[in-house]
């Protein structure tokens, strides 16, 4: 969700400049199921713009009514919406309405938290009923012991509290620029992952050749160094067998959430044999966190039908997923 508040962010910045103020709208609270849950945020403006959704569309228009009173007298609001009779979700929601006015300061530091892939919380006080509070709020906790407050009193103990914590957007590193990579970097673009791209210096490639990448890395093998953690995903596809195995030496020490390998499973134990032949001392854990072939078996044949194959394998190994068919699963469809 982390990616979803930077877009507002964003927003907000440029609804600011055009003399609109705003609301956020933050659903901090469900009863039954919905199509998203607690920690979804849109923002509202003033000219009756929004950005992003808290829900599959249905909601969003009775969200804008409500925030009219918040836009008018500045007071937070909490306001319910009960789907059982109107939406298929059978659900009600709790949604916080609050007015959005980000000092400097809270803009600098979030900045420097997404730039620096840093985690941060944000605590939202809020009652279970519909009704206006001074005191609702939410809180955003940057460093130990500092927080920027959305310009509201502090909290009263008998109110009820969210918290959220925001972890580093997800990160996809795809290494290759063949077409099957500016396909994975588009839907992977549009999951709202901050993409990076690593290219051959020979290929002659430029950022613009990557719809919705935010970098674009030109590097051979030894030569490739990259920042990787826990909210980072690397895909290996250049279609070159010896490109692959100097990217793989080079990234032997990189612990990512999901590492995968283009190609059959024929050509990555060729892979793997090349790799302890030359490095015989190399970890055991590298190579078992490698899934190659990369992505779900759904009879993918296209690259755009492999990069969404791929995207899928990746969520289910982040998420600790075993993939089944929703309509297989007993229970709800998110714990």
């Amino acid at each position: 969700m982390t990616h979803e508040l930077k877009k507002i962010i964003v927003a907000f910045e440029a609804a600011q400049k055009q003399g609109l103020s705003a609301v956020l709208a933050t659903v901090v609270a469900l009863e039954g199921s919905s199509y998203r849950r607690p920690g979804v945020r849109m923002l509202l403006l003033s000219d009756g713009g929004m950005v992003g959704a808290v829900s599959g569309g249905c909601v969003e228009k009775e969200v804008l009514r409500q925030a009219e009173s918040v836009f008018l007298t500045g007071v937070p609001k909490v306001m319910t919406y009960d789907g059982r009779y109107r939406l298929g979700c059978e659900g009600i929601l709790y949604i916080l309405l609050e007015p959005f006015a980000p000092s400097k300061d809270f803009l600098s530091a979030f900045r420097t938290y997404i730039t620096k892939r840093k985690t941060f919380t944000i605590t939202s006080t809020f009652e279970k009923k519909y009704g206006e509070n001074k005191g609702f709020g939410s809180y955003f906790h940057f460093d130990e012991g500092m927080g920027v407050r959305n310009g509201y009193t502090e909290a009263s103990n008998s109110y009820e509290v969210f918290e959220q914590t925001m972890q580093p957007c997800f990160k996809l590193v795809i290494i290759g620029a063949e077409h099957d990579a500016v396909q994975l970097c588009s839907y992977a673009a549009m999951t709202g992952w901050e993409v990076t791209v690593v290219a051959h210096p020979k290929e002659e490639k430029s950022l613009d050749d990557f719809k919705g990448a935010v970098q674009l890395l030109q590097a051979v093998g030894d030569s490739l160094q990259l920042e990787v953690d826990k909210e980072t995903a690397i895909v290996l596809m250049t279609h070159s067998f010896v490109k692959d195995l100097e990217y793989m030496i080079a990234l032997k020490e990189a612990k990512p959430a999901y590492f995968g390998l283009l190609g059959p499973a024929r050509r990555r134990e060729k892979l793997f044999d090349e790799l302890l032949e030359r490095h015989p001392d190399m970890p055991e854990a590298f190579l078992e966190q490698v899934h190659g072939p990369a992505g779900l078996d759904i009879g993918a044949e296209t690259p755009q039908e492999i990069a969404v194959s791929v995207l899928a394998e990746i969520l289910a190994v982040v998420n600790q997923k075993e993939p089944i068919l929703l309509k297989e699963k007993v229970g709800r469809i998110h714990t």
